[in-house]
């Protein structure tokens, strides 16, 4: 009984693993594809306006690149955003080393 619980002591270490793996992927491209989504919804708006796409392109791409300089310029900002990531990697990890100690526990 005794290496099954080990077992599912394991088995819920590894699915808190994969839970953390994700939302840490899902926050980090959130901060890529933001951007790139937002490239696209100014070409669709401009579109609607008349413009071709490569030239509603050439114009959406600036302005998006000028709203992220602001973000960047924002003072704690972008610092605010990575450290956020970065609390999510540590807290992933606190949390998966906690099930080595229940792990250890149960094995005694």
């Amino acid at each position: 009984m005794n290496k099954v619980n080990v077992a599912l002591v394991r088995l819920l270490q590894f699915v808190v693993f994969v839970v953390f793996t994700f939302i840490v992927l899902a926050y980090f491209g959130a901060m890529v594809l933001l951007p790139l989504d937002l490239i696209a919804l100014i070409v669709k708006l401009l579109s609607v306006v008349g413009l071709n796409g490569f030239i509603a392109a050439v114009i959406a791409i600036p302005v998006v690149g000028y709203l992220c300089l602001i973000v960047y310029k924002t003072p704690g900002l972008t610092q605010m955003i990575v450290d956020t990531g970065v609390e999510l990697v540590k807290t992933g990890k606190t949390k998966i080393d906690g099930f080595n100690q229940i792990a250890a526990a149960v094995k005694s």
